[in-house]
């Protein structure tokens, strides 16, 4: 297989094994483009993208533009005459002039079947969806949202307790091999891109914390699916009341209670076993949780410094 001259885009953690799989396997990473360092963080000093921290390791040059569309960003683009762009959690919207610009056009690797779950949030989505199955699909970038042809694509089944987090690093894994797959076709003249049936179509929008807000008139399914989808990001949060305030309470692991009855929100048993709280439709028994500035806590080491009573409501 003789050698590309390729330019990867990406920012998050999910896109560092496809561009060490790039690098390994022989191929010319002439640049890595990603997103400025950000504030993140208690301290909010300044902190490098998983993907540059990936790039300087292995030695690759590195661009951080504030906005790739710009006219000299292009410019800079073009001169690394690159053969294609490999682009996975990159966090800007690529024009067309970008689009155009590498010899083969730019590659994405979504985190979905598409066209189910187009946009940002495809991981957390296939789980609040109960979908039995999820994967990885490469895809010809057009100017639409996630809308290009379909060069590749691989599922798996889904865990019953699969999290936002363990399915982010289970597809961030089966990525490399996917991409490598469809670069050899590519190369063999094999490959055969087939457009998407956009009637199939679903849309997974961007996430806010506030999406992590449990509402205990839910089913006790739809709350389950909800905090696994966003277990570690968003996070799942209700409230409890603690000496007369309102305190959030984040959900780091819980199970389901299907024959548990009571008014939505309400606290049905606090003890050794978790707390058990009534969901619109069954109960759910939260295991792991969390208060504002604390340590994760096994839920009866919680009720050791914070008792929830009987019977009062959460949310």
């Amino acid at each position: 297989m003789s050698q590309l001259r390729i330019v990867f885009m990406g920012t998050g953690e999910i896109g560092a094994p496809s561009l060490r799989a790039l690098v390994d396997a022989g191929h010319d990473v002439v640049a890595v483009y990603t997103q400025p360092d950000r504030s993140a963080g208690r301290d909010m000093k300044l902190r490098p993208s998983p993907i540059k921290i990936a790039a300087r390791d292995l030695g690759l040059t590195v661009l951080q533009p504030e906005k790739i569309r710009r006219e000299e960003e292009v410019g800079q683009l073009k001169a690394f005459q690159a053969d294609l762009a490999v682009v996975v959690a990159y966090g800007q919207i690529l024009p067309k002039s970008v689009l155009e610009t590498p010899r083969h056009g730019c590659w994405n690797i979504h985190a979905s079947l598409l066209p189910r779950h187009r946009g940002a949030a495809p991981i957390q989505a296939a789980i609040l969806a109960g979908d039995a199955e999820s994967g990885v699909t490469i895809m010809q970038m057009d100017e639409g949202l996630d809308t290009g042809p379909i060069l590749v694509q691989e599922a798996f089944a889904l865990h019953r307790h699969e999290t936002g987090g363990s399915l982010h690093d289970r597809l961030g894994a089966q990525a490399p091999g996917l991409l490598l797959q469809a670069i050899a076709g590519f190369q063999a003249g094999t490959l055969h891109p087939r457009p998407q049936d956009s009637a199939l179509s679903t849309y997974a929008p961007k996430l806010s914390r506030e999406n992590g807000r449990i509402d205990w008139t839910l089913s006790a399914v739809e709350i389950d699916r909800q905090i696994r989808a966003f277990t570690p990001w968003p996070g799942a949060f209700t409230t409890v009341d603690h000496g007369g305030q309102s305190v959030v309470l984040k959900v780091h692991r819980s199970a389901l209670a299907r024959s548990a009855k009571g008014e939505p929100g309400t606290v049905l048993r606090a003890d050794r076993r978790g707390i058990l709280v009534a969901a619109g439709v069954g109960g759910i028994l939260l295991l792991q949780v969390q208060a504002p500035g604390g340590k994760r806590l096994a839920a009866h080491h919680y009720l050791l410094g914070r008792p929830v009573p009987e019977g009062s409501r959460l949310g």
